[in-house]
């Protein structure tokens, strides 16, 4: 995926071999790429993308559940959140093997790649398993998916080996269990949004939850002074644009608060946020306002420990 991976664990006196257990850890992770990467050419996605049939393509099991559930999140949040966004990513210069773009695409182009999009042009059937597209050309895109995958896989295993204490993290999204050595919960930071610093902007204590954030401070080009984020809004084909610098979720599964976190970062700080607190969503938004940084926390995120 492109990232780095943690885990804190707390060892018990029966606790694997070190190695063993590394070991496992390394299996999980590369079944997780074999099955979602955009950079491996021969990732069970990518041959799904490069495949130009519109009938019903074999899946595994896994994979195709994996489809299923990002597309009830597209559906629950009306296409903020869209697994078909990739062309107009790549358009914009932030996917895999693309040119870093120096400037905006021109609107007919995008108007263009816009019809390659759309979460309802993608079905599963999960009973098969089997999955299929209503059009060659769509390009399916889990990158806001897939790291929040990742550490439920993790934690998942790290259940079944009875290891009930731990901090599970893939390339910043978070998942925990238990306590830490001092026997509390977990505290967990979230970044300020800063472009060529890391600052924390508040701490949270959790357990048995996952955490999540989408911003669009890391990845972005500036045009004629105006910033291009590497959040796209499938609806528009353009990245979004208004104050919400990132959004934070806190949810049952990493997976789940990673897909929320992008789609209220599409939705922004007004309709996002009215979202969030409509279907119950612990989020944290951080606002660009002149040049402070203000947080907007729905009410589910304040019943949150935070210092």
């Amino acid at each position: 995926m492109g990232t780095t991976f943690s885990i804190k664990l707390i060892m018990p006196d029966d606790a694997p071999d070190p190695g063993l257990l590394m070991e496992s850890v390394t299996d999980v992770l590369i079944r997780v790429n074999q099955r979602m990467s955009t950079w491996l050419p021969d990732s069970e996605l990518s041959l799904f993308n490069d495949s130009q049939s519109t009938d019903w393509i074999a899946a595994s099991a896994e994979f195709c559940g994996i489809i299923e559930s990002a597309l009830s999140v597209s559906e629950l949040t009306g296409g903020a959140f869209d697994v078909t966004v990739g062309p107009l990513v790549n358009l914009w210069g932030f996917g895999p093997g693309t040119d870093f773009r120096l400037a905006p695409p021109e609107d007919a182009l995008i108007e263009a790649t816009r019809q390659r999009v759309g979460y309802r042009k993608l079905q599963t059937d999960c009973s098969v398993p089997a999955i299929r597209k209503e059009q060659p050309d769509i390009y399916v895109d889990l990158s806001a998916y897939a790291k929040g995958y990742a550490v439920d896989q993790l934690a998942c295993l790290l259940d079944e080996l009875g290891l009930g204490n731990y901090l599970v993290e893939v390339g910043g999204e978070l998942r925990m269990r238990g306590r830490n050595a001092s026997n509390d919960n977990w505290a967990v930071a979230v970044e300020k949004p800063a472009d060529f610093e890391r600052t924390v902007q508040t701490i949270v204590h959790l357990t048995d939850q996952a955490m999540a954030t989408s911003g669009d401070y890391r990845n972005y080009f500036q045009f004629e002074g105006k910033r291009y984020s590497h959040t796209i809004d499938s609806r528009t084909g353009r990245p979004v644009a208004h104050a919400a610098a990132a959004v934070t979720v806190v949810s049952e599964t990493a997976a789940l608060a990673d897909a929320l976190a992008t789609a209220l970062l599409v939705l922004g700080p007004d309709e996002g946020f009215e979202f969030a607190e409509r279907k119950q969503i612990a989020a944290y938004f951080l606002l660009r306002r002149d040049e402070e940084i203000e947080a907007k926390v729905t009410t589910m995120f304040a019943s949150l420990t935070m210092q």
